[in-house]
């Protein structure tokens, strides 16, 4: 069977290089005569893949001293609770803010536990965007500034971020690793792993280890960040496989080098918004200065032409390029792992698909 190309949101594409190394090892993990899942998470085998996971990761984001890198479950969805249940005080305010769907939801679980202060509101604006970084109106004193780095649903990125003189708390799940990042200037980074870093179970967490000490001790053990800490991302049993994957993904983006695959990136967006540019019959829909390099957004004309280009395009195996149910049109989701090729296939199928209908 042939691979097709797959632009889904998340869970994504995965390089075939790690996948044919999973293959290779999952019934017998390098010799040991098991697979990594039944390995012990406490044993020899395993303890040097979760190792290896953590390194490449402080390897690949140059982290500080200063921070912890944590290997958690829950998805991003965890962490929109676990951030303000530690890092927000009952008598403190934090500052979110919205530009988008994803952000929405970090805002209103935030509202859960405490005050919370709503800086810059663009969630709704046609075309999509995020806040620009010098207009927010920080309240002094803040616990934390939440932004979402990638909104992948409306494909709209922060391109450059925002100083603060709160610690900035980042949602990087759909564009982590894919750029270069001063960990430095953030308090704490969260992802889940099924976009750019392998496939879904496992939640990665940078936060600055002086948060993790001075956060909130009433709260259920399993949800402070210092337990995890304490215990070196083993509180409870890890996603092991998921985990084993993030290993190996995390070697291959060693292998190809930060900078070039940030470069790759970049060429593979321009080729579709060139193409989105180049046409009348295609509409961008994020602003021109927001545009995401992981999620390319568009729309038709009508919304019958957008059901059957996206009927066509699976047809030809272009998958999952239907948009996000609450949004409609058209979403090409192009991760690390995503290949050049398949970028070109689209376009190749675009232009066609123009000339038939438009």
């Amino acid at each position: 069977m042939s691979r097709i190309y797959n632009f889904c949101a998340g869970p994504a594409t995965l390089p075939v290089e790690v996948l044919e190394e999973a293959q290779k090892d999952l019934v017998d993990f390098r010799g040991c005569g098991m697979s990594i899942m039944e390995c012990s998470h406490r044993g020899k085998e395993y303890m040097a893949v979760q190792e290896e996971a953590i390194a490449n990761i402080n390897e690949l984001l140059n982290v500080p001293d200063t921070h912890e890198v944590l290997l958690l479950q829950g998805g991003a969805s965890g962490q929109f609770a676990m951030i303000p249940m530690n890092l927000l005080p009952a008598d403190g305010v934090a500052d979110y803010t919205n530009s988008g769907a994803w952000a929405i939801k970090a805002i209103k679980e935030a509202k859960n536990v405490g005050q919370v202060n709503v800086i810059a509101d663009c969630g709704k604006d046609v075309p999509t965007r995020v806040p620009s970084p010098d207009a927010l109106q920080q309240t002094p004193g803040a616990a934390y500034l939440h932004i979402t780095s990638n909104e992948t649903i409306s494909g709209a990125q922060w391109k450059t971020f925002p100083t603060s003189e709160a610690p900035i708390v980042a949602d990087m799940s759909s564009d982590i690793l894919s750029r270069s990042i001063d960990v430095s200037t953030f308090g704490l980074i969260y992802a889940g792993a099924q976009k750019n870093l392998g496939p879904s179970g496992v939640t990665l967490v940078i936060v600055r280890k002086d948060l993790a000490a001075a956060g909130n001790s009433t709260i259920p053990n399993i949800m402070r960040y210092q337990t995890h800490i304490d215990n070196g991302s083993m509180y409870n049993t890890p996603p092991c496989f998921a985990i084993y994957i993030l290993a190996l993904t995390t070697r291959w983006l060693k292998n190809a080098g930060p900078e070039a695959m940030y470069k790759q990136n970049v060429d593979k967006a321009k080729r579709l918004y060139d193409a989105l540019d180049a046409s009348a019959f295609y509409t961008g829909t994020a602003a021109l200065e927001c545009r995401s390099d992981m999620n390319v957004t568009f729309r038709l004309p009508s919304e019958e032409l957008e059901a059957q280009f996206a009927k066509e395009s699976t047809a030809a195996g272009l998958m999952q390029l239907k948009g996000h149910r609450s949004v409609g049109g058209l979403r090409a989701s192009i991760y690390n792992a995503f290949p050049t090729d398949g970028v070109d296939a689209l376009v190749a199928f675009m232009k066609d698909f123009e000339r038939a209908n438009g």
